[in-house]
């Protein structure tokens, strides 16, 4: 599955530059998700929870930078994981362009995304659907932190209940999206029938 975002940041290149570079940064603006361990400069060890509809997922699993280019801004991400019940994994590769604006910085961000096992079940509508709304949150929180200059305050710390919450929340809306037009559909076709 491929998901495209763009966002438009009240911030300089360099500043959300070494921003999207911080995966405790990142993973603190992220729903759901913490950074665990760093191996190195370029590998770090986490976690992240998704709520798809009815189900749940955690993850386990590793990230890595294979290419940073701060000339250019960009950045090229690998991450694999692992459901902590073992009921299937997720690979993702994430390409990362920064472009100056007027008043700020466009980000363009290309995921390329497999996911297995339960969530997959899913199907790829609800799936992207929640993808957006993780995505706007964390774009919101992003803006919030750069436009604060909150710097490396609270980079490490633990996502706060509020946020999780909030990542939750989202599958319940997911559900009802998909479920309206599920319904909207069969409606539509018993009614071209009778």
């Amino acid at each position: 599955m491929k998901i495209e975002q763009k966002i438009s940041l009240n911030a300089p290149p360099d500043r959300v530059w070494a921003f999207l570079t911080d995966p405790y940064q990142v993973a603190g603006c992220l729903p759901g998700a913490a950074i665990t361990e760093k191996v190195d400069d370029r590998t770090y060890l986490g976690t992240i929870t998704v709520k798809v509809g009815p189900v749940t997922a955690s993850y386990k699993g590793k990230i890595r930078f294979e290419r940073l280019d701060s000339t250019q801004w960009e950045a090229e991400l690998v991450g694999q994981g692992q459901d902590v019940k073992g009921k299937g994994g997720a690979e993702m590769r994430m390409q990362s362009r920064l472009h100056p604006i007027v008043g700020g910085t466009e980000v363009t961000v290309a995921s390329q995304v497999n996911i297995s096992g339960i969530l997959a079940q899913m199907g790829r509508g609800m799936i992207e659907s929640v993808s957006n709304q993780i995505f706007q949150q964390f774009a919101a929180a992003m803006q919030q932190k750069l436009e604060v200059g909150s710097g490396q305050e609270g980079a490490q710390a633990a996502p706060s209940e509020a946020k999780q919450l909030d990542a939750l929340s989202l599958g319940a809306k997911a559900v009802r999206q998909t479920m309206g037009r599920a319904v909207r559909r069969l409606l539509g076709g018993g009614a071209e029938k009778t």
